[in-house]
């Protein structure tokens, strides 16, 4: 996973976010010779009011330890919003050395019959974007929302997928930054590892975004998609934590076109 394996999470964040920030958003003059297009490591200490030294030493592992105020001052620099800083943040605090053995991941009976219940499309993802279940509506309104599928896998290599999406390079780039934040401290995972390693193979999408390291909460909001038979749908989305768990539901507005296509697909999901 390339500096993912816990050694120098830390400076690897650094190093990629420094080079997204550009000399002039920094108040910087490139001049005709600069051949980089982020911020030298020299500029960012100089910016954040710390030696070149001390930074050349976060950067490479070898001072993890950083006060508050060195990462809020990086922080600024970088221009990270609230969800980066407090990524950046949590990349310092101490991890023990035994992690717990994660559980098998599953689904609670009550959340089956809550699926079973609701009318609009609606599924149980786990922390790696594995759909753990689902309902009949879901599966109507995509056949990668059924279990057993991961959501960012069919995302960047089903090329169906690419098609359902209205604005895939934007939901793409959000469920890839959302992703590293759901595994922020545990990317040593096996299950994590696993996917990353198959995605960093199969995906130069996905490689050159996780080289980002963007991070995202994925939450609310309103998503349109190509349906094969009814054409596009514009939903909101919710994801509601139950137990360690997402549920994810998708809804119209209750009156207007979107909210009578979703009617057409519950019939043919009855069917």
């Amino acid at each position: 996973m390339s500096g993912e394996d816990g050694a120098n999470r830390l400076g690897d964040y650094l190093r990629a976010r420094r080079e997204l920030v550009t000399p002039e958003q920094a108040g910087i003059r490139p001049g005709a010779r600069r051949k980089v297009k982020g911020l030298r490591r020299e500029e960012v200490a100089l910016l954040a009011g710390i030696s070149a030294d001390y930074y050349l030493r976060l950067e490479r592992g070898r001072d993890k330890n950083p006060s508050p105020q060195v990462l809020e001052a990086l922080a600024r620099v970088l221009h990270l919003d609230d969800v980066e800083s407090r990524y950046l943040i949590e990349l310092t605090a101490p991890r023990p050395r035994a992690r717990p053995r994660r559980n098998r991941e599953q689904v609670p009976t009550r959340l089956h019959h809550l699926l079973a219940a609701v009318g609009v499309p609606a599924f149980v993802e786990g922390r790696s974007f594995d759909v753990l279940a689902a309902n009949a509506l879901a599966t109507t309104l995509s056949p990668r929302l059924r279990p057993g599928q991961n959501r960012l896998r069919s995302m960047l290599l089903d090329p169906e997928e690419r098609e359902f999406h209205v604005d895939w390079e934007r939901a793409v780039a959000s469920f890839v930054a959302a992703f590293r934040q759901s595994v922020g401290d545990a990317p040593d995972d096996a299950r994590v590892v696993e996917l990353v390693g198959e995605l960093s193979l199969s995906s130069a999408r996905f490689r050159s975004l996780w080289a980002r390291h963007d991070v995202r909460e994925l939450q609310g909001g309103t998503t349109t998609v190509r349906h094969p038979v009814v054409g596009e749908l514009t939903l909101h989305r919710d994801k509601l934590p139950v137990d360690g768990l997402l549920l994810v539901l998708y809804y119209p507005d209750e009156a207007g076109d979107n909210a009578e296509k979703l009617h057409l697909l519950a019939a043919l999901a009855a069917s």
